[in-house]
Order: structure tokens, then sequence, then C-alpha cells
């Protein structure tokens, strides 16, 4: 072949190629708006109804393909960064609001441990799933169902030199385990209570099986203000310590106050009372009643229809005094 014949050639291909592949270059008279936050193109330009009418098919996919083809061209611009074998992008924040069927998630507030651990700025480790257990020689759970704590695997255990010899180790490790999942709940409970603002109860005087002083103080305390009268007229114990910052003090509201402030408290009263009952829909109800009026008196029109068509709805003739028909059709007088 002469060279004349494969440079023909070669642009023929290039030419074949360029009619395969389109151009990365769209023109549109209008420009076309770009979200790239939702990556949302929207094409504003009007249709033409000849190529439209051609061909619809065809004419969709090439708008759709130019408005695709604008929005990666966008998407090119901004800074990319490889992540492991992709290449990838951030995108902006998006401009159109799209709506939802369900409100947006809060946040989940956070618990008394976590605000106290992002203030003295403690990190929490990721500790594994799994552990080594040498008893066994494999992988077993670190918590749940078998594993490494699991009371059913304790068959033997070791009784401490200060405790009791014929104490049973085996209900005394069952029991401090619901302690410490009671104890857990308790304090899930408070976290929730403490989130939705509410008043946390104190858990008042736990048992313990060596109370120190402080302990048998806060017994005492509440021992003795657990009367109708707050432990005014408890007897004493010789020498006994006061004990102070213990228990809360009941305030009272002035006898005579302002106005004002008596007024208010009324009003919030009213206002307590009033929003527990369902508010009235005053359009639904005087739709109701003329929907009412108008089924009653289309009955009553319905019921005097039907009185009308009745065998009593034409006029008898009034009869002839003084006379009677005979058998033979004649007119006699009465006798």
């Amino acid at each position: 072949m002469d060279t004349s014949e494969i440079v023909d050639k070669v642009l023929r291909n290039a030419a074949e190629e360029e009619k395969k592949y389109k151009s990365i270059e769209v023109q549109r008279d209008v420009e076309v708006e770009i979200d790239l936050g939702n990556l949302l193109a929207c094409d504003p330009n009007a249709l033409d109804l000849k190529k439209y009418r051609v061909n619809k098919g065809d004419y969709l996919s090439s708008i759709a393909r130019d408005a695709t083809q604008l929005l990666f061209n966008q998407l090119w611009k901004l800074p990319v960064h490889r992540v492991e074998d992709a290449i990838t992008v951030k995108l902006p924040e998006p401009t159109t609001v799209l709506p939802r069927e369900k409100r947006v998630p809060k946040d989940r507030p956070a618990t008394k441990w976590e605000k106290y651990a992002k203030q003295k700025g403690i990190m929490n480790k990721k500790k594994s799933t799994k552990v080594w257990s040498e008893e066994e020689e494999k992988w077993i759970p670190r918590f749940g169902y078998k594993s490494k704590n699991d009371l059913k695997k304790d068959w033997l255990l070791e009784v401490p030199a200060n405790a009791d010899p014929m104490e049973d180790q085996f209900s005394k490790k069952k029991k401090a385990k619901q302690e410490r999942v009671a104890k857990n709940e308790l304090q899930r409970l408070r976290n929730i209570a403490r989130a939705k603002k509410r008043k946390v109860p104190g858990v008042g005087l736990t048992p313990t099986e060596k109370p120190d002083k402080t302990m048998v103080n806060k017994a005492i305390h509440l021992s003795k203000h657990s009367t109708a009268s707050i432990g005014k007229f408890e007897n004493k114990l010789p020498k006994e310590p006061l004990i102070k910052n213990l228990g809360k003090r009941r305030k009272f509201e002035p006898v005579m106050g302002s106005l004002k402030k008596e007024q208010d408290l009324q009003k919030n009263i009213l206002d307590g009372l009033s929003r527990n009952r369902p508010e009235m829909n005053v359009t639904k109800a005087v739709n109701r009643q003329i929907r009412e009026e108008q089924q009653s008196a289309a009955a009553e029109k319905r019921e005097g229809r039907k009185g009308g068509k009745g065998k009593g709805s034409r006029k008898a003739a009034p009869k002839t005094a003084g006379r009677k028909r005979t058998k033979g059709g004649a007119r006699g007088k009465k006798r």
C-alpha cells in the first residue's frame, strides 16, 4: 500500500471513531443547572418538538447524555485524591433541598462518661471481640455466650484467705454479676433521664458488706428523717455528731406575695388543664352540621314524594247528598 492509501485509511478510521464517541464539549442555549452535592443536573432548555415527534427515545437519550456529560465535566474540576486503587473526589454541600419522608434523626445525647472523657481528653481504645484462651487453646468471645467470663465454665473456684470457707463462691460470683448488670441498667436509665432533662432520682443507700463511717451516718440520717415530722422530734444519741449537707430542704412560697406571681401561677394551672382537652376544629364541625342538615332535608323530601304516589294521592269524588245509584243505573231518592 502507498503512503497516501495508509493516510486515507487512518483518517477514515478516525472519522468513524468520532462518529462513534461524541465530544465532551456540550453547547446549550441556556446554561444547565448542576448540583454536585446531589449529583443532579437540571436542563431548563425547551424541547425541539420536531425531533421529539420523529424519534422520541433517541431524542430524550441524547438530552440526558448531554446533561450527564456536563455533570461529569464539573466533577473532574474538583480536587482529586486516591484511596487505595480508586480515584475519589469530595462532593460539596448540596444546594437543592430534597423532600424527606421522615424528619432528620437527631444526634444521640452524650452520656455522663462521654462528657467527662471529652473534657479530660480520654480516648477509648477499641478492644477486639475475641481473646485467646490458654485453657482451650482457641479464640473465644470476650463477652457473652461461651466467653472467658462465662459462669458455666467455672467448675472450680478458689476460696479467698479472708473469706468464710463454708460460703458458696459460685452463688457469690453470680450475685456479683447480677449487681453489675443492675448497676449498668440503672446508669443507662439515668443517662436517658438526664438527656431528656427529667429529674434523676437518687439511688439512696445501697447495701454493702463493709459500710464505712459516711455510709453509717447517712443510714442514720435517712432513718430519722423518714418520719412525718422529718426527724424534728426524734431523740438524739449521746455524743451523736451533727450531720450536715444531707438531704434537700423543702422550699415553701410566702403566704403574702405579689399578686402578679399568684395570677401567673393560676394561669399556668388553667393552661395545663385545658392543654389535655382535644382542640375543636371549627371548620370540620360546621361542615358536619351542614351535611347533617342537607341529609335530613333530603330525607324529608324523599318521604314527601313517597307519600304523594300512594293510593290516597287522588282526591275522592264528592258524594251527592240524598241520592244513590240503583241496580239499573238510575238514580233514586233515599227513602
